[in-house]
C-alpha cells in the first residue's frame, strides 16, 4: 500500500507527465494504486494522490478496477451539481459543478489507445481523477461559501486530531 497524500502536500498541485513507456514500474504502480484505493475506500485514484507525478489513474467501474494512462477529455456535454468527497481532503464534502457526459482519449494498462464515455456517476469520478493529474483539487470547483466551509471543517478536524495526541 502507499502514503496518501493530503491537503497542502505541494504535490498535490502539481501536473503530471505522460507516461512515455507501459512498463514493469507503471505495471507495479497500477497494482500498488489499486490496493491503496481498495484500502482507503475509494472509487478513484489518480497517481499524484500517491505522489507520483504520472499522468494515470485507477478507478472502480463497478466491475473491477481499471487504469486509464495520459487521458484527455476531448468533448463535455451538460452540466450537473453533487456532492464529492476526496481521498486527499479526508472528511470534506462539497457541492461540485461537472459535465454530465465526457469523451476520454486514453490508453488501457496493455498501451491500447481507445476512446471511452462515460457518464452518470463514472463520468465524475473521471473529471474528479483528471482534476488531480492537472493539480487542481474540489475545494478549487466549488463556490466561495463552500470553500470557507470546508476549511473550517479541515481546521477541527485537524484540532481534533491534536487534541487525541495530547
Amino acid at each position: 500500500m502507499l502514503p496518501m497524500r493530503k491537503i497542502g502536500d505541494p504535490v498535490l498541485r502539481e501536473k503530471c507527465k505522460d507516461v512515455q513507456e507501459i512498463d514493469a514500474g507503471v505495471r507495479r504502480l497500477i497494482r500498488d494504486m489499486e490496493e491503496t484505493m481498495i484500502a482507503a475506500g475509494g472509487r478513484g485514484l489518480a497517481a499524484s494522490q500517491v505522489g507520483v507525478l504520472k499522468n494515470l489513474f485507477v478507478y472502480d467501474s463497478g466491475h473491477g478496477i481499471r487504469c486509464v494512462i495520459n487521458p484527455e477529455i476531448v468533448e463535455a456535454e451538460g452540466e450537473e451539481k453533487s456532492e464529492e468527497g476526496c481521498l486527499s481532503i479526508p472528511g470534506v464534502v462539497v457541492n461540485v459543478n461537472r459535465a454530465k457526459r465526457i469523451k476520454v482519449k486514453c490508453k488501457t494498462h496493455t498501451g491500447y489507445s481507445i476512446v471511452m464515455e462515460p457518464g452518470g456517476f463514472l463520468s465524475r469520478v473521471f473529471q474528479h481523477e483528471y482534476d488531480h493529474l492537472n493539480g487542481v483539487l474540489i475545494i478549487d470547483r466549488c463556490d466561495a461559501e463552500e470553500r470557507r466551509r470546508a476549511f473550517a471543517l479541515l481546521e477541527e478536524i485537524d484540532m481534533a486530531k491534536k487534541s487525541l495526541i495530547s
